[in-house]
């Protein structure tokens, strides 16, 4: 759970524009904007190692320090630049204690299903409405010994305690099915390529397998030949 909240200092801005901008990400700080509970939107500026390391874990309770006043908010939308390892822009919203949020949390699997089956990960959060101090990090799922054919719905997930399900109930969220043999996988993609008209060009390894098995017919077909002549 967010019970401790990451303390954040910050500098209200007076300068805009995409030129503030980037003088602002050149002195490594990031420029964001806090909004909320009918307030005017402040715009400020976050220090950038501390602030990156701190959305690190997802929806982290921040408290934004401002002129010595202390303000809870959640990072509501985080711009990264494309390329570079850089935060571009910072929504915060504001929440007070005891306020429900609606949030998306991560789902962690653990344990080892069944032998030969294949687990698969449908849905990578869940949202759900918590307590603004109280959201959880993760929602473990075990699938320990689960056989295939198992299906884990979002109303089937054990939720933290005081946690709502806003996601439909009958999302998928885990499906463990039978993993496929080479064989099987093979066929599946050969019949396929028919369905759809095409046809593959014959591996290397593929002629010389022929031409092995041309070469074996060639030599029973000879030494049948030569054993009827010496009848």
């Amino acid at each position: 759970m967010s019970d401790t909240n990451l303390t954040l200092n910050a500098e209200k801005r007076t300068q805009f524009g995409k030129g503030a901008a980037r003088k602002i990400r050149r002195d490594h700080k990031i420029p964001a904007v806090m909004y909320g509970h009918g307030a005017e939107p402040v715009h400020i500026t976050l220090p950038g190692h501390e602030t990156m390391m701190a959305l690190k874990t997802a929806n982290a309770l921040l408290t934004i320090v401002i002129d010595g006043d202390e303000q809870l908010a959640l990072a509501k939308d985080v711009q990264r630049d494309a390329i570079k390892p850089v935060i571009e822009h910072i929504d915060l919203v504001v929440v007070r204690k005891g306020e429900k949020v609606t949030v998306d949390v991560p789902v962690h699997l653990e344990g080892d299903a069944a032998p030969e089956t294949v687990v698969t990960l449908d849905s990578q959060t869940l949202q759900l409405e918590v307590e603004a101090t109280h959201i959880p990090e993760n929602i473990v799922i075990s699938v320990e010994g689960l056989q295939a054919g198992t299906q884990i719905k979002a109303s089937d997930v054990e939720l933290p305690r005081g946690a709502t399900l806003i996601v439909d109930e009958e999302t998928l969220v885990v499906n463990i099915t039978q993993q496929i043999s080479q064989e099987e996988l093979d066929a599946e993609l050969a019949e396929a390529e028919e369905e759809a008209g095409i046809e593959r060009e014959e591996s290397d390894e593929d002629a010389a397998a022929q031409g092995d098995s041309a070469a074996a017919e060639g030599e029973s077909t000879d030494g049948a030949k030569a054993e009827s002549e010496d009848a």
